[in-house]
């Protein structure tokens, strides 16, 4: 759409809402003001004749009744008018039949009127007694008629306005746009490049100056597209010279990449060769509590196993002596039950009977112990990058790490569990193994004496928590902050590497987890592993 054409629009836009808003606020005041003027002469005429009437209504005199009615009915825009008594019915009426016919329902407002009489009415009382009523219907037909008639010839002057209006727009907008026309064509050729164009001023206005403005603007083009010429030319020697540069640069981007490549690759063997380090020095602070642990049940295996041979052997003597009884002589018999009676004067065998089986429960008690120490040696030792994130549940890895670990506290610490049922996590179960291994061994080594170690497991939010809490001589408010920065212990030389709490925080971040630690100096230290679990 044309800017003439928006202007014209607009203009006459804007004149219609004025002059719709005038004729509106016109003839609503007059319909208003002739309404209200109505309402008020029914009022009174009603009150008047009521008053009038009422001598006659006492004396039922219904001469002066017809005379008053007739007099009423001079009025030219009063429809009918009625005297009624007390029951209602009619003393003496006048005007149009159709509308006496009708039932009376009076009117408070004109604007209310569906049959263009306004019906009034007022009730004629003596002693507070009420002896009839006058009814009177004024005619609004012909005042709505005028307000129509106005209202009509109001709409026709706004129309005529809004003509006139519309003519002076696409006058003024003419005028406007034929400069701005040419302003845009010369624009245009601009676009496509040809900057030999120029635009005449035709007057001193706004316009005249944006044309001037214009002119000025393309010389000013004409100026930079020489210096842009220039440059450009400039530009095409530089990037003979650039691209020379750029390969040079980019070849030693790529031998720095893949120096960089090396360096991390390196960095992450020394970490994996770090991270098993400390595995194997927390294996060898296990390792002699460990043989203890083991050489314990291999003891009293090895005694059941004695006990039981000597048992074995004694049945290997006693059963081919009973199975010779059945396929010898009397006299043969009676030496082989005299040579049974002295072994079994020299051995018990009821009492073998019963001691065998408990030698052969508690020998079995005592392997799967074995194997049990061993199977979580293994499983916290064993390390398989292929195979590392698998579905485990925490409290089973927080059992295996105890057996591991008991030797480290028996003799001086209770630990209790306060384990609930938690979701299984994706992780890898040998490095959580280790964390937790580390955190039960430094709870263990902050015990002066005797103490109590307290593991919990729980479900927070969206994470699995573990607390493991000592009753220890506890951390200085001083040190919390560094207890998991490589290389620093409080442990004295030769005890520690300092190492131990921070593989323990880089295999909890790199299961999207953290550890938290809290601590009172002489009363203990919780450290909580908090790793996240999906929810189903």
């Amino acid at each position: 759409m044309s800017l003439k054409i928006k202007t014209i629009f607009g203009v006459a836009f804007i004149e219609a809402v004025l002059l719709l808003f005038l004729v509106t606020m016109t003839v609503n005041y007059l319909r208003d003001t002739n309404y209200d003027g109505i309402e008020k002469r029914a009022s009174t005429t009603v009150k008047l004749f009521a008053a009038a009437s009422k001598d006659a209504v006492l004396s039922y005199d219904l001469a002066t009744l017809d005379s008053l009615i007739s007099e009423v009915m001079r009025n030219p825009d009063i429809v009918y008018a009625r005297v009624t008594d007390n029951q209602g019915r009619s003393l003496s009426e006048s005007g149009q039949p159709d509308v006496l016919a009708r039932h009376f329902v009076e009117d408070t407002r004109v604007v209310d009127v569906t049959d263009d009489v306004f019906d009034v009415a007022q009730e004629i009382i003596e002693d507070s007694s009420v002896f009839g009523r006058v009814e009177l219907g004024l005619d609004v037909l012909s005042l709505n008629a005028k307000i129509r008639e106005v209202q009509q010839w109001t709409q026709f002057v706004a129309l005529l306005e809004m003509a006139l209006v519309a003519f002076f727009s696409y006058v003024l907008g003419t005028y406007l746009t034929s400069q701005l026309r040419e302003l845009n064509d010369s624009a245009k050729a601009i676009a496509k490049g040809d900057l030999d164009v120029s635009v005449n001023v035709k007057s001193g206005d706004e316009v005249g100056q944006l044309a001037a403005s214009f002119n000025r603007m393309v010389e000013q083009l004409r100026a930079v597209r020489l210096l842009r010429d220039e440059a450009e030319r400039e530009l095409k020697d530089l990037n003979l010279s650039l691209e020379m540069r750029v390969q040079d640069r980019t070849r030693a981007l790529q031998h720095k990449n893949r120096e960089l490549l090396d360096a991390n690759r390196e960095i992450k063997q020394a970490q994996h060769r770090m991270l098993q380090s400390e595995k194997m020095a927390s294996l060898g602070v296990l390792a002699a509590g460990v043989a203890h642990e083991i050489n314990n049940p291999i003891g009293f295996i090895s005694s059941n196993v004695t006990t039981l041979k000597e048992y074995v052997d004694l049945l290997t003597v006693l059963l081919p002596l009973y199975q010779q009884l059945d396929v010898v002589n009397d006299e043969e018999r009676q030496a082989i039950l005299d040579k049974i009676k002295e072994l079994l004067g020299r051995e018990d065998l009821s009492f073998i009977l019963e001691d065998a089986p408990i030698l052969l429960e508690e020998t079995s008690k005592g392997l799967i112990r074995v194997r049990d120490i061993v199977k979580g040696l293994r499983e916290f030792s064993h390390h398989d990058p292929r195979q590392a994130m698998v579905s485990c549940d925490i409290n089973e890895v927080i059992g295996s790490t105890l057996r591991i670990a008991q030797s480290q506290f028996k003799y001086h610490a209770e630990v209790a569990l306060e384990l609930q049922s938690v979701p299984e996590l994706l992780c890898d179960k040998g490095k959580i193994g280790q964390v937790l291994l580390n955190l039960i061994i430094n709870a263990s080594q902050a015990l002066p004496d005797q103490g109590h170690i307290t593991i919990r497991s729980r479900i927070v939010n969206d994470h699995v928590e573990v607390d493991i809490e000592d009753d220890g001589e506890g951390i200085p408010e001083a040190d919390l902050d560094k207890i998991f920065d490589p290389f620093y212990t409080t442990k004295p030389v030769g005890e520690g590497t300092g190492l131990g709490l921070a593989i323990c925080y880089s295999i909890a971040q790199e299961h999207g987890g953290c550890i938290d630690v809290r601590s009172v100096p002489g009363q203990g230290t919780t450290f909580t592993l908090k790793i996240p679990f999906e929810r189903s």
